[in-house]
């Protein structure tokens, strides 16, 4: 299945492979979101364009969180219509072979236009334009892209934008399986959003953010907010203002300033309404009814900063807001995926069938808890966390397709951890789960103390309903015909 070398990431194929029909080509490109091969289709499902293979990188020293990405990436780009994304011809399956066969976009990539930054006024105008076009694009199908920078961006040679790696993504009508399983997905530090670092995942305007980001960057030749290499340093965006881009380069107009600095507002309902709105901004720049902000010369001053900071604060610390009641219902299942052949899983499937059959518009959130190795990570491909995370995802998956709940409403998660009760609970508070479900100690378990059970740790401390399933033994089955 592997046959990289030390140091390299892994990868399930080479050059000259033949993967489904589809046979690799060179490899175009390698990192951190997996590989991508030039590849061809067979005669029979040659979509008439050039295509490309994504495959996750799998192995030592890879992380849980690149299989969970491209599980977004392969739940989201095949539901996408349009010039705004690449087009998909062909998907493996996860375990057996993990790959996306998709249309390779010819033409430059953003980032190479950064480099020469910063660009005339009139070209970052251009560019902006066909970035907030894709997105109006995109944000009509209810999806969020959350990673909007240069290295994801494709300029085709009439000048239009495709977005690449939806890898970070969010679908209105499909499981966030990101967010779900409180995985820091925040997107790329330069051009992050402040809702975003606040965990909200489902807001467009944080794409209209991160497209100042892009705009600023292309007409100062600096981000707004530099390349934090922390959380905390990548917070200071959720009050402060950025440098108006005038100060670094006066050769901005002053309608380009206030379109760069309303994008980049931290707070969304003071950017663009939309998209739309940005694009027409940038396609006719007569019509940008212009602010104070755009001719600002220099940074707000100790006085401003401060006060913006001191309001983001007491924000931050009001009581929460409680959420309003839902018609559907979350469910939180907990299947033990270490031990596929336990008694217990025919009991559990049943008891989760007719609870979803009593409200088939649930939501059914499956949750394994595995332990991490002792002594880290090992050689063997199921012995990495990657690697891993992928066998348990799939037993997850085999578990489920009983049950035959929509995938629309379902999410499968494969969490690694040392506590399975502050994992479960964690994740249930999270998800605003309604319902957890899972099993009692098995005999021996109960013998020993049902106080020190996973069961009796998720019931006593829940801030939900717990069904606890208990499998009847051959004592209850005689009592039972008594």
């Amino acid at each position: 299945m592997d046959r990289a070398t030390d140091g390299e990431l892994r990868c399930r194929y080479r050059p000259g492979d033949v993967v489904d029909g589809f046979t690799v080509g060179p490899r175009m490109h390698e990192g951190g979101n997996g590989y991508l091969f030039h590849v061809t289709a067979p005669a029979d499902r040659d979509p008439g364009f050039p295509l490309l293979m994504k495959v996750p990188a799998i192995g030592p020293g890879e992380p849980a969180i690149s299989i969970v990405g491209f599980e977004v990436e392969e739940m989201i780009l095949p539901m996408l219509r349009g010039r705004a994304a690449p087009r998909v011809v062909a998907t493996g399956d996860l375990l057996r072979s993990p790959y996306i066969v998709m249309e390779r976009i010819d033409g430059e990539s953003l980032a190479a236009k950064a480099q020469a930054a910063p660009l005339p006024p009139d070209e970052v105008a251009r560019i902006g334009a066909a970035i907030a076009d894709a997105l109006v694009e995109i944000h009509a199908q209810d999806v969020v892209h959350l990673d909007v920078k240069p290295e994801n961006v494709m300029l085709r040679a009439d000048g239009s934008a495709v977005f690449l790696d939806f890898g970070f993504s969010q679908h209105a009508r499909l499981p966030d399986l990101l967010a779900e399983e409180q995985r820091y997905a925040a997107g790329s530090a330069a051009y992050v959003s402040p809702e975003q670092l606040s965990g909200r995942r489902n807001d467009p305007r944080s794409d209209i953010f991160a497209l100042g980001a892009v705009l600023y960057e292309l007409a100062t030749g600096e981000t707004p907010f530099g390349e934090p290499a922390t959380i905390a340093g990548m917070r200071d965006r959720m009050w402060r203002e950025p440098e108006p881009p005038r100060a670094l380069n006066p050769d901005i107009p002053p309608w380009l300033q206030e379109v760069i600095l309303r994008c980049l507002h931290p707070k969304a309902e003071r950017r663009y309404p939309s998209a739309s709105v940005v694009a027409f901004d940038l396609h006719h720049p007569d019509s940008v009814s212009l602010t104070e902000r755009s001719t600002r010369s220099a940074g707000p001053g100790f006085t401003r900063h401060f006060g913006r900071w001191w309001r983001h604060w007491r924000e931050a610390t009001a009581p929460e807001t409680p959420r309003p009641a839902r018609a559907a219902p979350v469910i939180l299942v907990a299947v033990d995926t270490e031990h596929p052949d336990d008694p217990r899983h025919p009991a559990l499937q049943a008891a989760t069938r007719n609870v979803i059959a009593m409200n088939p518009e649930s939501r059914l959130i499956c949750v394994s808890v595995i332990r991490a190795p002792r002594l880290g990570e090992g050689d063997a491909m199921e012995d990495t966390a990657s690697g891993k995370h992928l066998e348990h995802v799939t037993r997850l998956k085999r578990w489920v397709e009983p049950l035959r709940h929509p995938a629309a409403q379902s999410s499968l998660h494969a969490v690694e951890s040392g506590n399975a009760v502050d994992t479960l609970l964690d994740l249930a508070h999270a998800n605003h789960v309604d319902l957890i479900v899972l099993g009692a100690p098995s005999p021996e378990q109960a013998r020993l103390a049902w106080w020190r059970s996973v069961a009796s740790g998720v019931t006593a401390n829940a801030r939900c309903s717990v069904y606890v399933v208990r499998v009847p033994t051959p004592n209850d089955d005689a009592a039972d015909s008594r």
